[in-house]
């Protein structure tokens, strides 16, 4: 349906709740990469979603998947290869082609300054279980080249970002998750850490829940406006979509 769109869909009357771009605008723009980036940022979205992973030598990269091989000419693992080697491959557009060079494997330090030029938020999935080490490189690159308080640490690992919030009292954390209960809420609440969770699952009631314990409330990944606008009259604070704004 957004493959070959040159353009966002507009839902209209957001209200309060604010819009993430989902790996950048990769309903335009191959995801993950600095022109989705910077696409997303050209609009008027509140953030710019993205996913990191470690390389075997030390390096942040961003991707979603551990291997390269859906969006790549070549399929080869990120944990197990070097910044150099990942460079080396050939990042596909959107329609298929190779030939792009400004299409390659994003740094984070690259992206956390794109989202300060631009003032968007930093919405920055943690893909891996971290160390407590990679975990404080990951916080310095973003304090060093980005707004360390405009940046969201997300991930479906618990420890990530409890560790994250622990460490750094004054960063805005989310927990992903696919589901939601009160055992969930009540670990949030407990942790100051707030909820980014599969909109399938929401509900008002639940939305209510959040809000009376102060858990914000993201949902993932909302491609359709009609599923925006239930979402938006339930009070969600954050939309995060590959193609709507």
């Amino acid at each position: 349906m957004i493959s070959d769109r040159l353009d966002t869909i507009t839902v209209s009357g957001k209200k309060k709740t604010l819009f993430i771009a989902h790996r950048g605008l990769s309903g335009i723009e191959t995801e993950n990469t600095a022109a989705a980036f910077v696409a997303a940022a050209n609009r008027s979205y509140f953030g710019i979603e993205t996913d990191v992973h470690v390389t075997a030598d030390g390096k942040y990269v961003l991707m979603h998947d551990a291997h390269t091989g859906r969006v790549a000419d070549r399929d080869i693992d990120i944990g197990s290869s070097t910044l150099e080697e990942l460079r080396a491959i050939a990042i596909k557009d959107k329609n298929g082609d190779t030939d792009r060079a400004d299409l390659c494997i994003p740094l984070l330090k690259d992206y956390a300054k794109i989202c300060k030029k631009y003032g968007k938020a930093a919405i920055l999935e943690l893909k891996d279980e971290f160390t407590d080490e990679q975990l404080e490189d990951i916080y310095n690159i973003c304090k060093e080249q980005g707004e360390i308080l405009n940046t969201v640490f997300i991930s479906f690992y618990y420890s990530d970002v409890k560790r994250m919030k622990e460490k750094h009292p004054d960063v805005n954390c989310q927990f992903l998750t696919g589901e939601i209960n009160d055992k969930i809420l009540a670990d949030l609440d407990r942790d100051n850490i707030d909820l980014d969770v599969y909109y399938m699952s929401l509900n008002k009631k639940w939305v209510k829940k959040c809000h009376k314990l102060d858990i914000a409330v993201n949902c993932w990944t909302v491609d359709h406006p009609a599923d925006a606008e239930n979402l938006i009259s339930m009070g969600v604070d954050f939309i995060t979509s590959n193609i709507l704004e």
